[in-house]
């Protein structure tokens, strides 16, 4: 019971900053100075939302991992980094988005349950999937940044007014890159760690993870090369964001959807 009502108050609070922040953004796209309500609200919200999260995935048998807890986690994740975020960067934009969807994330945790138990967790493992589940939160970030700055450049382009919220271009393509080559680093440690602990792929249903996950690597690997040497930017960068999240997102969620959804596999 707790569970729902914690789940059902960081919903609400969610929401709640979702609006503040939406004020804010409007009020000054430049601005990284967020008001004390907003930074209070948006706090609360994590708070509230780590409190139904911890019980759904802590248990005596082991760390569920479990589609929809997995999702909440992530989610909670992605949301926790953007209020980080708003206190240095004009993000507001970015959290307006991000805290609704996040909200969405913790309702769909609360209808339904799942288990996926990982017991006895190795302490390398467990940084694996840590370090892993935060780059994948970062390169959403960045990819939700990579269409707002795709979406800005074309109002531009046709010469038609650009949403008052934004910020300028060249500081939503900064931002992007930086969090892309924070992401790649956390990445790339994730998944060497991650070879360690590879058996029998098979049997570890490992195969579309490393599959997808290192196509999505290279993808990520050539959009920072291309970016430091010749300077890509604009359309060609967002492609291969876009491109390299969506490959990391069907290795992670794509998998799990297939094995925990339609084949039940435990």
């Amino acid at each position: 019971m707790n569970v729902f009502i914690f789940g059902l108050v960081a919903i609400a609070l969610y929401l709640a900053a979702a609006v503040k922040s939406s004020e804010i953004a409007r009020a000054s796209a430049t601005s990284v100075a967020p008001r004390p309500g907003a930074a209070l609200i948006a706090f609360a919200a994590i708070g509230a939302h780590a409190a139904a999260l911890y019980p759904m995935m802590v248990t005596g048998a082991g760390i569920n991992l479990g589609i929809f807890s997995a999702a909440s986690l992530v989610a909670w994740i992605i949301a926790t980094i953007a209020i980080l975020a708003t206190l240095r960067a004009p993000v507001a934009s970015l959290v307006v988005v991000i805290l609704p969807f996040t909200a969405v994330i913790v309702g769909v945790s609360l209808l339904f349950s799942d288990q996926r138990l990982l017991s006895n967790l190795p302490a390398g493992l467990a940084l694996h999937i840590g370090l892993s589940l935060i780059a994948y939160s970062l390169f959403a970030i960045a990819t939700l940044q990579a269409f707002y700055l795709l979406f800005a450049a074309r109002r531009l382009k046709a010469h038609a007014p650009v949403l008052r919220f934004l910020p300028p271009l060249a500081v939503m393509e900064q931002l992007m890159f930086q969090l892309t080559g924070i992401a790649f680093v956390l990445l790339s440690l994730g998944l060497a760690i991650g070879m360690h602990y590879i058996e029998d792929v098979r049997a570890q249903h490992l195969a579309h993870k490393i599959f997808f996950s290192v196509l999505a690597w290279l993808a990520f690997a050539l959009l920072l090369i291309g970016r430091y040497h010749w300077h890509w930017r604009g359309r060609r960068a967002v492609r291969f964001l876009v491109a390299g999240f969506g490959l990391l997102a069907v290795g992670f969620f794509g998998s799990k959807i297939v094995l925990e959804l339609v084949l039940h596999s435990a």
